[in-house]
């Protein structure tokens, strides 16, 4: 697929929403849901990488997600720490550079050191970057900015009338990346799910009729299609 290299957005960021409903339409459990989602995620980093995008961010597992049940929240996490202590050999490979957003000391020892392990392996690769956002909450992301920019004040690091913009935003964990310009959720649902609040304030939306599991290259060209007809205004006239 040809694109208008000059309106190609940077940064794609992804609500992967509909593994369960894809699984029970088969009569199969979440569990197997949330597998076959994980493989159209690795073939859609491959995609994106490959067509030149530099940035795409996902929505694995969010701080709200441990209400679900026991048994499922366990399936995923281990379906999750196997698939970075997998994917890191592949990424790195593939040049591609993974990130972990998200509080990950709420993690297990064993999470912990898949995740600190795969950023280090893939640190240096000049790829896509592939932001994985788990036991990631915006509000919560934005409640530690405070605090981390309150801690400045109290010990003279930082007047509070140089608060800025810029500031908060090198609070969060996207840090030196620029906002997405693009934001795709599957399943049809139509809401944020508490995902980047502070960075899509100018991101233009997609929302797409098709459970993850499903999604594929094709919607990415597509999507990226229907961003390229869009006129990003950032507020003015």
């Amino acid at each position: 697929m040809e694109f208008a290299k000059e309106a190609m957005p940077k940064h794609i960021a992804i609500i992967m929403d509909g593994n369960r409903r894809w699984a029970k339409a088969k009569g199969m459990p979440a569990s197997y849901g949330h597998k076959e989602g994980a493989k159209a995620l690795e073939n859609v980093v491959r995609y994106c990488n490959k067509i030149g995008l530099e940035y795409i961010t996902v929505y694995a597992f969010s701080t709200e997600n441990w209400k679900r049940a026991e048994d499922e929240v366990n399936s995923l996490m281990m379906l999750l720490q196997s698939y970075l202590d997998v994917y890191s050999k592949r990424a790195d490979t593939e040049n591609i550079k993974v990130k972990i957003l998200g509080d990950i000391t709420a993690l297990s020892e064993g999470m912990q050191k898949s995740i600190n392990k795969c950023m280090e392996r893939t640190k240096n690769n000049t790829g896509i970057t592939f932001n994985i956002a788990l036991n990631y909450g915006g509000r919560d992301e934005i409640v530690k900015a405070v605090k981390n920019i309150s801690k400045e004040v109290k010990d003279g690091k930082l007047e509070i009338e140089n608060i800025t913009e810029e500031v908060i935003s090198n609070n969060l964990y996207t840090k030196g990346e620029p906002e997405p310009d693009l934001l795709i959720r599957t399943s049809g649902e139509k809401r944020l799910s508490n995902f980047l609040p502070w960075q899509l304030v100018y991101t233009e939306f997609l929302f797409i009729d098709k459970n993850w599991p499903d999604f594929n290259e094709e919607d990415i060209d597509n999507a990226i299609i229907e961003y390229q007809k869009r006129t990003r205004k950032f507020g003015a006239n």
